[in-house]
């Protein structure tokens, strides 16, 4: 029989408690007719990723600015998160079923990257990992812990154009054109 099973990672984040082993006993118990349900303060793109190599898709919701909730299906129930998607803008906003770059609209348009709580290098090289995925015009539009100084070096260096907007918290949405 088939279950939603949901987790609310909010309350360990909120108390700086890692709530990783916790999310992943729950994945442990999933059947394949089961839908896996995390609430989150951010997206959780490293878990997005680890969650894809388990065989797994994801539709992200943002329902606030602290209140993020990702839908985790196998890979073969695809079809039933895009159903239940009002909206799929798939690289272009949200909400959208998770998309790799290159598959973003045959690599042009807009590639969105909550870069938060990345330690570095890692925000700059999965950043330039996927400007190097796209063609020419595509936008990437990173949410990073604070300005990306390095990568705002590198992309000068490579030509491309970016605007920065720093945010109330200190974070910073960059978005950078591929040239």
């Amino acid at each position: 029989m088939a279950k939603t099973i949901e987790f609310d990672a909010r309350p360990y984040l909120k108390k700086k408690l890692e709530p990783f082993q916790l999310i992943m006993e729950k994945v442990k118990e999933l059947t394949p007719e089961d839908t896996f349900l995390l609430h989150a303060p951010f997206r959780p793109t490293p878990l997005l990723a680890l969650m894809k190599t388990k065989g797994y898709v994801n539709r992200v919701d943002q329902i606030s600015s602290d209140h993020w909730a990702v839908t985790f299906v196998p890979k073969q129930r695809r079809a039933e998160l895009e159903k239940e998607a009002a909206s799929i803008e798939g690289c272009t906003g949200e909400p959208s079923v998770d998309t790799d770059a290159a598959e973003c609209a045959g690599g042009v348009g807009l590639v969105v990257l909550d870069n938060r709580g990345l330690q570095p290098p890692a925000p700059m090289v999965r950043t330039l990992k996927t400007l190097e995925e796209l063609q020419p015009g595509a936008m990437v539009q990173i949410h990073n812990d604070r300005v990306p100084a390095f990568l705002i070096e590198e992309l000068n260096t490579l030509g491309y154009s970016y605007s920065i907007e720093e945010q109330e918290d200190g974070s910073a949405k960059v978005t950078i054109t591929k040239s």
